[in-house]
């Protein structure tokens, strides 16, 4: 056990120390950090706690992931309560700004995502002992109350309307081909957006799709960046069926094509990436010309999981193909689709 004490003078001139307890030098270290670069007062606005935890998760955090959490606070928190004191955030006044952005257009898990920002930057607060407890917690998040459990549901394409989906894409020209090789890895790996942009040929061995890297696209001032996958688990080899091996031989020749090729290009974007708008607008156009409802990017990723959970694959092996950190994660997204097991049971217990 450490024991950490800083000492600072306040903004009358006097001397006073800080002091934590911890376990672990590492941990003292961290402490001893942080109680460095408070303020020397205790009541900071919440604007300077924000500064303070963002300089705190700087190289700790993945730069996407950053990137959205500032959005959040910068356009719906900051705007109104950044100037007040954290220690005069009181539940009233924090009910206020729940119920304000509760009136707001955004969806339930938009406003969830911005609830969880501010969180953690209260929780921050409370880690520095500026503040006792995080009132926000007692408040709880945002509930849609009426939405029910079918609509909060995932939508996707069974295997008929994804056939029916990719007879309608144009195959014209490079960019055509490329779309579709997108469309197609998609459905067949359930690979996320940024995994399936960020591919390049030399993580292509046979018909197995080496995933390795990430692309994100929603940083400020930046066209894209290279980042890692989301987690661990997200690093993973997925066997291909033939299909989207023949899909992906015929997009490498045409590749090569062209002058400057190499094994380092994207697979779907060749010396560049396809562009959000981009795959936005193709999505929009085919399922429209192949009368079927749009479903979203991410939802192709569904598709292959329900897929896979219809033909009875184990959901461990499907956990696994979709990068998943825990199982437990993909039962909770897709077990309302597996049949009812109790019926089973007693399938079973019949038949001996």
């Amino acid at each position: 056990m450490y024991r950490v004490r800083v000492s600072y003078k306040d903004i009358d001139g006097e001397f006073k120390v800080r002091e934590r307890k911890v376990y672990g030098l590492q941990a003292a270290k961290e402490a001893e950090r942080e109680l460095s670069n408070m303020p020397a007062r205790d009541g900071i606005t919440l604007n300077e706690l924000i500064e303070l935890f963002r300089r705190s998760r700087k190289g700790q955090v993945r730069e996407t992931t950053a990137a959205k959490s500032d959005s959040y606070l910068n356009n719906y928190v900051v705007p109104k309560l950044g100037g007040k004191r954290v220690d005069s955030l009181s539940l009233t006044k924090l009910l206020e700004w729940k119920n304000d952005l509760g009136e707001t257009t955004l969806s339930v898990t938009t406003k969830n995502n911005i609830y969880a920002a501010f969180s953690a930057v209260l929780n921050f607060g409370v880690k520095l002992e500026l503040i006792p407890k995080n009132n926000l917690k007692s408040l709880g998040r945002f509930k849609d109350a009426l939405e029910s459990p079918e609509n909060s549901r995932f939508r996707y394409y069974t295997a008929a309307q994804f056939k029916q989906y990719m007879s309608v894409v144009p195959l014209n020209s490079f960019v055509d081909s490329a779309c579709y090789t997108f469309f197609m890895i998609a459905f067949y790996t359930g690979a996320r957006k940024g995994e399936i942009n960020a591919l390049k040929w030399s993580d292509i061995e046979g018909n197995v799709l080496h995933i390795r890297r990430s692309v994100a696209q929603q940083i400020t001032g930046k066209r894209c960046v290279e980042t890692p996958p989301k987690t661990k688990s997200s690093y993973r080899d997925i066997m291909m069926p033939t299909a989207l091996v023949e899909c992906l031989d015929r997009h490498k020749k045409l590749s090569q094509t062209f002058n400057g090729y190499s094994e380092d290009w994207r697979v779907c974007g060749g010396p560049d990436i396809l562009s959000d708008n981009m795959l936005f607008c193709r999505n929009c156009q085919n399922a429209k010309a192949a009368g079927l409802p749009r479903i979203t990017i991410h939802e192709f990723r569904h598709s292959h999981a329900t897929l896979l959970i219809n033909a009875g694959i184990n959901i461990k092996e499907i956990s696994r193909r979709l990068g998943h950190s825990k199982v437990e994660m993909t039962w909770e997204v897709y077990s309302h689709l597996y049949p009812d097991q109790e019926l089973r049971v007693l399938e079973v217990l019949n038949n001996i």
